[in-house]
């Protein structure tokens, strides 16, 4: 495993920046990230 250093980063809202959503292609599987009233993130399938 690489060290956290290495590791890329993105800021939340640069992934949510068109609506507070963003899909993630894993392989076939598209997924939905989002953002709640309260600020938390949430993957669902």
């Amino acid at each position: 495993m690489r060290a956290s250093a290495e590791l890329p980063r993105w800021h939340s809202t640069e992934l949510l920046a068109h609506g507070g959503e963003a899909r993630i292609l894993h392989g076939d599987q598209v997924y939905r990230l989002r953002l709640t009233a309260l600020g938390k993130l949430i993957l669902t399938k």
